[in-house]
């Protein structure tokens, strides 16, 4: 077995994995029996509520609103296709963040989970699980990530950009809690849920990369 059809059959086995752990999610929550870590997690989170770091979760929930996605991704996939003139990677790309942000309304039209309604810092509409925010900087930030990593030859660069993705995601999905608007529970369906997609769009990735060599 050579190393690129075993990385696929991780990729495999890791999207079945977060499915299997986005289904479990999603029934605890509709079943209202994470009621006990969201409010542990919102009690902890809130507890640290100044005005500096206000102003800062204001722009972290900036930096992953759709106006910011949209802009980022619309400049990598300019920088995609037209200097590196990346075909293959452009099309991974588009169905990774394209799919997730898809993937998002349909989830939430179908589970239509209400916002919290207690001590909101900013306001905003819409239903909660999952979140769009954590689902598309999942999405987006790992899709960079990965093409990023295949470019990137050196294990402390790689180490880097992988810190600095997992880091911008996190700190994203930290600041929808500390504004109000989303439970615990709908960031961390959220990731999962992008991280299925997103594992699915680079096994698909992988196996044309394998079959048009």
């Amino acid at each position: 077995m050579n190393l690129q059809h075993s990385r696929i059959n991780k990729l495999v086995t890791a999207s079945i994995i977060f499915g299997v752990l986005f289904a479990i999610i999603t029934v605890l929550v509709v079943t209202d029996h994470m009621a006990w870590f969201d409010d542990a997690v919102i009690s902890a989170v809130q507890g640290l509520e100044n005005d500096w770091l206000t102003s800062m979760m204001k722009f972290f929930t900036f930096i992953g609103s759709s106006l910011m996605s949209v802009i980022i991704f619309v400049l990598v996939f300019f920088f995609l296709m037209i200097v590196l003139k990346h075909r293959r990677e452009l099309i991974m790309f588009l169905i990774a963040v394209g799919g997730s942000e898809l993937w998002n309304l349909i989830l939430k039209d179908i589970i239509q989970r209400a916002r919290p309604n207690t001590h909101r810092l900013i306001e905003i509409t819409g239903f909660s699980f999952p979140s769009g925010h954590s689902m598309g900087a999942f999405s987006l930030y790992g899709a960079i990530t990965y093409l990023l990593w295949r470019h990137i030859p050196s294990f402390a660069g790689r180490i880097v950009m992988i810190t600095a993705g997992i880091a911008l995601t996190l700190l994203i999905g930290i600041s929808r809690i500390y504004l109000g608007v989303h439970y615990p529970s709908d960031i961390l369906g959220g990731y999962v849920a992008s991280a299925t997609w997103l594992m699915i769009s680079i096994t698909l990735f992988e196996r044309y990369c394998k079959r048009t060599k």
